[in-house]
């Protein structure tokens, strides 16, 4: 299977070369550690906003220091390899530090999509992303699924 990560040293380069053809680049991001229904909607409806979809992936150390010691319950490369498996996303991304401040500010992307559970206001970079005449666009939440609720259905099914 071929790997759609790309380092961020070439970043800068991708996103020029991506401009100069005219692509419309639309930018997400998040830990992603248990792929579930509700990843695979965020990910259809935000390729709906554009032509080139590029995926911010929180690190390994990046999820520990956001979500504590017991996650990511995948690795950084298992991860990588699901994510490479899907068909709407086109590169991917990934950032040691909590936010992709650092990513949006080199992207610089036409579209900036996050779930719906984040106000726009909380979005990081979104004030970045309009001011260069971008747009932010919130993805409503698959009911039911996050990977917080997967953990916790997990836990229950074999404390028994």
């Amino acid at each position: 299977m071929v790997s759609k990560v790309i380092k961020v040293s070439k970043l800068a380069h991708l996103v020029k070369t991506l401009k100069k053809k005219k692509k419309k680049i639309v930018f997400t991001n998040g830990c992603f550690d248990l792929i579930h229904p509700g990843h695979i909607k965020l990910l259809s409806s935000a390729k709906k906003q554009g032509e080139v979809l590029i995926l911010g992936l929180n690190s390994d150390s990046s999820i520990r220091k956001i979500k504590g010691e017991k996650r990511p319950i995948l690795k950084e490369k298992e991860r990588i390899e699901i994510l490479s498996a899907i068909t709407y996303i086109d590169y991917i991304v990934v950032f040691k530090e909590e936010t992709p401040f650092k990513l949006v500010k080199i992207i610089k992307p036409d579209v900036l999509v996050k779930g719906g559970d984040w106000e726009e206001k909380d979005i990081v970079g979104a004030d970045l992303v309009k001011k260069q005449g971008g747009k932010i666009v919130r993805i409503r939440l698959k009911k039911g699924y996050s990977t917080t609720t997967l953990i916790e259905k997990i836990k229950k099914i074999y404390e028994k």
